[in-house]
């Protein structure tokens, strides 16, 4: 019967574990990250992930505060873990997603970066600069993002007193 037990629970765990690292995405762009939007969700398709898609849906021109504040809202709300946003220089949309309560958007633009964003920082939005990265980097340091831990311990800390407003 202990051997049934354990076996189950650690199938259940294994079950868990699985279905917590293929979360849904929120991802949105601007004109700028339009094809590195498309190109990432082709290839973390290609591994599980699906996506709630804001846009933009071409590389028409528009303003990336209307793909941002939706994928900001969707990770806020508890409805998508993470986000992915992207534009020219990543900056626009992380300022637009850091302005909502609970939100750590990072701006990521190589590997060690990205990292500490989520080791360090909890970072729930990755914020990635189309103009200054190739697609297939955009890839990898989504990756990365989504499948790094929060260390916990001295940076929590530091989180809760990001939510403090002077």
């Amino acid at each position: 019967m202990i051997h049934n037990d354990l076996f189950m629970f650690t199938f259940v765990k294994k079950i868990l574990t699985m279905i917590e690292s293929f979360v849904d995405i929120a991802i949105g762009c601007d004109h700028a990250g339009f094809s590195t939007k498309e190109f990432i969700k082709q290839e973390l398709n290609k591994s599980g992930y699906t996506f709630s898609d804001f846009g933009t849906f071409s590389e028409k021109s528009m303003d990336y505060p209307d793909s941002a504040h939706p994928v900001a809202k969707a990770v806020q709300s508890g409805t998508n873990k993470f986000g992915i946003l992207i534009c020219g220089s990543g900056n626009g949309v992380a300022i637009v997603a850091n302005k909502y309560t609970g939100i750590r958007a990072a701006l990521c633009w190589n590997k060690e970066i990205t990292i500490l964003a989520r080791k360090h920082n909890d970072a729930n939005i990755i914020a990635l600069p189309a103009r200054f990265i190739t697609p297939e980097n955009a890839v990898k340091y989504a990756l990365l993002f989504l499948n790094t831990r929060f260390e916990g311990g001295r940076h929590q800390m530091r989180i809760e007193k990001i939510d403090n407003i002077l």
